[in-house]
């Protein structure tokens, strides 16, 4: 039972500490869907989206309204669409984007999750097509986000799968520099990604789910450095347990939501995931949580320490407060969506090296960087291929959105507004990786794998 403070508590969170359901994130599955003609197809994938998800938004404004708890966005996720394409032989994949598109539109809700190919053992039918079509389908709609699984911890790493990738993030980029490169940022390569992750760009709709279900994300950065400052002369032990008991507050608010609409909806409630998805609001920053703890500037030396302790405690707490948390959950690091790690990387004390190594700790990956335009394709392919490895060795999920900024150099700045917020670019090694990346096959998968 929560008792009268909690709800106060709780309030005061809402009001003061930038706490909110960053995301009500409806999955449905696309798999009926399926038919040789891509015309039908694409009518029956739009009447399925607009018939499932059509109450979605005004069943999110009724909960804000009566519960007093702002739900930023509301999402769609859809089956990776590869499998749709497999059953009219890979025909129609921009045209299916085009179609995500009006039905996301139709039921007003912000991002639609789903044009994605799941890669990482090799290539079947309509996944080569797919990809191919990236670029354009990101350029041509507003809504619509992307995403690939290269690799995983059973399969290894799908290296041609990469080496496609890097020119697919350069023209993606490419092909929306006169608005920002926002292609780019649409669009996520992951390691082990999760089949229920209601977090985009990288949210698509697993073929193991339900035909339909509510996933919930929540946030709370700035609940968690809020408490923290409150609490100084706590040794790290004690900074851990605050932290755990504030992570179980935060999840259960987004359980009750996430109730209240599938109940309201009729469909199943899906998880909770209980990331610490940061905003560029002054604040609300997963760095100035490290910084809070004791560290002088992110980036610097303790930086990976204090950042697996917030993730160990985050993921504590939430696992009390529900029985199914799923997704991400944990801390996320988006450079140019966290204020302090923009503040950071701007003074140089956050490298694209150490948020490498923050990745091996981290719920995500190399997340919303924006490096210099002139980046070569291998080199992005290179840093995929680094950052599947961290997710494929320990067994977790790993994920990589750069965005190439088209005619900037390290140094200058690419800003997209709202939630994406903006950032310094970020300086890349020149070291060649060519050959390594032309060499193509699979990264055999390691040794843990074989658990059975």
């Amino acid at each position: 039972m929560l008792s009268t403070r909690d709800i106060l508590e709780t309030i005061d969170m809402i009001r003061d500490e930038n706490l909110d359901v960053r995301t009500v994130t409806m999955g449905i599955s696309l798999l009926d869907c399926a038919d040789p003609d891509p015309a039908a197809l694409r009518s029956r994938v739009y009447d399925k989206i607009t018939r499932c998800a059509g109450r979605l938004v005004p069943v999110c404004v009724e909960i804000e309204r009566e519960f007093g708890i702002p739900i930023v966005n509301k999402r769609i996720s859809v089956t990776p669409c590869s499998m749709l394409l497999a059953s009219c032989g890979g025909r129609g994949a921009a045209e299916l984007a085009q179609t995500l598109e009006r039905a996301a539109r139709e039921c007003g809700v912000n991002f639609i999750g789903g044009f994605s190919a799941l890669v990482h053992k090799g290539f079947s039918a309509g996944d080569r097509e797919l990809i191919s079509a990236i670029p354009e389908a990101l350029a041509e709609t507003e809504r619509v986000c992307s995403s690939v699984n290269v690799g995983s911890t059973k399969a290894g790493i799908n290296m041609d799968a990469v080496a496609l990738m890097g020119g697919t993030v350069l023209e993606s980029a490419k092909l929306t520099a006169g608005k920002n490169c926002i292609g780019a940022a649409k669009l996520v390569v992951f390691c082990n990604a999760p089949e229920d992750n209601p977090f985009m760009a990288g949210a698509f709709h697993g073929p193991g789910e339900p035909d339909c279900v509510i996933n919930v994300g929540v946030s709370g950065p700035g609940v968690v450095r809020s408490t923290l400052e409150r609490s100084e002369g706590l040794d790290l032990s004690g900074a851990a347990e605050l932290i755990k008991r504030t992570a179980f507050k935060i999840t259960r608010m987004g359980q009750l939501v996430g109730r209240e609409a599938s109940d309201r909806l009729g469909v199943p409630f899906g998880i909770v995931d209980l990331s610490l998805a940061p905003t560029p609001a002054v604040g609300d920053s997963v760095a100035r949580i490290l910084e809070q703890l004791g560290l002088e500037s992110t980036g610097g030396p303790g930086t990976t320490a204090a950042l697996a302790m917030l993730n160990d405690a985050v993921k504590k707490g939430g696992v009390m407060a529900s029985s199914h948390v799923g997704g991400l959950s944990g801390a996320f690091i988006p450079v140019s969506e966290d204020e302090g790690m923009i503040a950071a990387a701007s003074k140089g004390d956050l490298r694209l090296e150490k948020l490498e190594a923050m990745t091996s700790v981290c719920s995500v990956g190399l997340d919303m960087i924006i490096i210099p335009g002139d980046t070569s394709a291998a080199t992005i392919s290179a840093i995929i291929a680094d950052e599947a490895a961290i997710g494929m060795v320990n067994s977790k999920t790993t994920a990589v959105r750069l965005i190439p900024a088209i005619g900037k150099k390290e140094g200058e700045t690419l800003d997209f507004g709202g939630l994406l917020g903006g950032g310094p670019v970020m300086p890349v090694s020149r070291i060649k990786p060519d050959v390594f990346i032309a060499r193509g096959g699979r990264i055999p998968a390691p040794i843990q794998s074989l658990k059975n």
